[in-house]
């Protein structure tokens, strides 16, 4: 073929389900970016205009006409330039996941997704239907014809057509049957939420198809906490014959992020610049990046003033304590400082001039203290290893730190009850109510100083604790968001170490000499987490063998004796201990405030795993583990 060359740009956009200005803000602003590089094409994410998350309001006609009323605003902003922009379209009742391509303010084409992803926290099959291969048809709006479909477009003479997210993963995918009608491009516009090290395999998944049918391939994510629970990195890739040109900086704080690349179309096309990319990805970094940025959405997107947070000392309330300082730390970085205080929504003039005077390291402590308030509430069995731990962290990262006792509240209820009941409650017949009591009466103070400030209270318990139930309800779990439900207590550990280590948080060095510990049962006992439970990583391994690997009780304990996890009796106890309090505890995990998603799977009904309420508790299979 002559040979072709074209300005190809992808950009990853921060939007929000059904923020119809917002939306539009960020297409026009890519849109223009690209002109200013003389883009022949550009390529938006999947469902852009109306947002990945729309859940079902994608069911609603209305929804479809109000995005196209959107997509005509877009189709004005396209003079000299071509864009693919995601929106669904609503068709003889059904709907469907499209990308429209728009050429110098005209609509080509809309391509109708083929493959709908039902998998994790995937529901697509609940509101879009898929789009047979090879099948073209038109259809009408607003006194218009429109062809929709399986269509091959062509830029420049270089023919190109779509995968859309979910199509390129499957073993069928569209690119298969692209190549024989000469097709030269493959766009992939995406909502992939993150997970730990699946730009990995995402990496691979363009890389790959871009060698094997001897093309280029382009791919653009959605950008940051879109709706509340996935986060989406924002990736953009441009390859092509197995090389990539071009890879963005993952997790940014912008609104938009565009990757620009001159691609050569002809029979042996020049690649010019080559990206070296070294796997594999550090899960801390990763986690620590995805968490901060999803704080950062979360709080602006809710129009929440900061966020509020119960800092025990332990290990799970400092990690949402860091949390808050890296997404200072991280966005004032991506976007600098003013941006960032203007981002944020609610600092007031006289709050931006004084930051904007400070140094560097004040200023961002000066924005944690706007940001994050804590509080302890110790009680008579609380140490002052905990107390040094909060205190000590608090400061060190600039957050606002206030130090109350509740002994009084938690006297006053006991009081009432052993006044109802006529007896005294003791240690020996009221273990978990004593315990239960302690952590409850923390609440409402701390609920007061979120309402006061308009902020988000952060619930502090983590995967691990969601697993058993090993959390009050009403107590630890009380909040707005539980940024850390997603990740198990074992990973928690080991990364604050390394937060302190390597992010320089050296206010970690208390709390990382302490064993995780409730701190409920009078001091003399030394209640630890794991005396409670068992120890953390063999928790670990029975909830990912039992519900990422879908494996039975007698199967994970077989699992686990072959690997010499430890003793048979002992296992036993551990595994009957698991399921127990699994079965047990699936109506706490149905009122946790809404939680990230951030590893590969989570145990979050409302998202990755369901689970009934009501159940056999696992008795037989149970009985199975202990009779062998």
């Amino acid at each position: 073929m002559e040979e072709t060359r074209l300005m190809l740009a992808a950009a990853a956009l921060n939007q929000t389900p059904m923020d119809w200005a917002g939306n539009l803000q960020n297409i026009q602003t890519a849109i223009n970016e690209a002109k200013q590089n003389n883009t022949d094409l550009l390529l938006l994410p999947e469902l852009a205009i109306t947002g990945y998350g729309c859940e079902d309001m994608f069911l609603s006609p209305w929804l479809s006409e109000m995005a196209f009323n959107q997509l005509l605003q877009v189709k004005d902003m396209c003079d000299g330039i071509t864009v693919a922009v995601g929106l669904p379209v609503f068709l003889n009742m059904r709907v469907y996941n499209t990308a429209c391509v728009i050429r110098n303010k005209e609509i080509i084409g809309f391509t109708a997704k083929q493959f709908l992803a039902n998998d994790g926290v995937h529901y697509e099959p609940r509101w879009f239907t898929p789009w047979p291969a090879n099948e073209v048809q038109e259809f009408e709006m607003l006194g218009q014809k429109y062809s929709i479909g399986d269509i091959v477009y062509e830029e420049q003479g270089v023919k190109y057509a779509f995968e859309i997210c979910e199509d390129a993963w499957r073993p069928n995918r569209p690119a298969e049957r692209h190549m024989p009608k000469g097709v030269q491009l493959i766009l992939n516009p995406s909502a992939s939420h993150f997970a730990l090290s699946k730009t990995d395999v995402r990496y691979r998944l363009v890389v790959d198809a871009s060698k094997k049918y001897q093309c280029a391939y382009m791919y653009a994510n959605l950008l940051g906490n879109e709706a509340g629970r996935m986060i989406y990195d924002g990736e953009v890739l441009i390859a092509q014959n197995g090389k990539l040109i071009r890879r963005n900086e993952l997790l940014c704080f912008k609104d938009v992020d565009m990757e620009c690349a001159e691609v050569c179309f002809s029979d042996n096309p020049e690649i010019a610049e080559v990206i070296e990319y070294l796997p594999p990805i550090d899960e801390n970094k990763e986690v620590i990046a995805a968490l901060s940025l999803a704080l950062f959405d979360y709080m602006r997107k809710s129009r929440s003033r900061g966020f509020v947070l119960s800092l025990s000392g332990g290990a799970d309330s400092s990690l949402c304590a860091v949390a808050v300082a890296e997404m200072v730390r991280r966005g004032v970085e991506s976007l600098g400082r003013e941006a960032f205080v203007e981002k944020a929504l609610f600092f007031s003039a006289e709050d931006k001039a004084r930051i904007a005077q400070l140094p560097q390291e004040e200023a961002q402590k000066a924005i944690v203290n706007k940001l994050l308030t804590c509080a302890y509430q110790g009680t008579v069995n609380s140490s002052d290893d905990t107390y040094t731990s909060a205190k000590e962290l608090a400061d060190s990262i600039g957050a606002r730190f206030y130090n109350w006792t509740i002994d009084e509240e938690v006297k006053g209820y006991i009081g009432k009850i052993e006044h109802a009941l006529g007896r005294k409650l003791t240690w020996e017949q009221d273990d978990i109510t004593l315990q239960n009591i302690q952590a409850r009466v923390r609440a409402p103070g701390i609920w007061m100083l979120a309402n006061i400030q308009y902020a988000l209270l952060m619930a502090t318990s983590n995967r691990s604790e969601a697993s058993v139930g090993y959390a009050t309800m009403d107590g630890d779990t009380a909040g707005s968001i539980s940024p850390i439900a997603g990740i198990d207590k074992a990973f928690i550990r080991q990364f604050l170490v390394w937060a302190q280590q390597e992010l320089g948080y050296t206010g970690l060095q208390y709390v990382n000499n302490l064993q995780p510990s409730a701190e409920l049962r009078p001091s003399e006992e030394e209640q630890t987490d794991e005396k409670d439970l068992m120890p953390y990583e063999v928790l670990n391994q029975i909830e990912r063998l039992a519900f990422h690997d879908r494996y039975s009780p007698e199967e994970v304990y077989t699992i686990l004796l072959e690997q010499q996890v430890a003793q048979a009796e002992v296992l036993k106890a551990w595994i009957t201990k698991f399921y127990s309090l699994w079965s047990r505890n699936q109506w706490k995990r149905e009122r946790y405030a809404p939680a990230f998603h951030l590893d590969d799977y989570n145990v979050d009904p409302r998202s990755w795993l369901r689970f009934p309420i009501l159940s056999g508790g696992f008795r037989e299979e149970l009985k199975r583990v202990q009779d062998k």
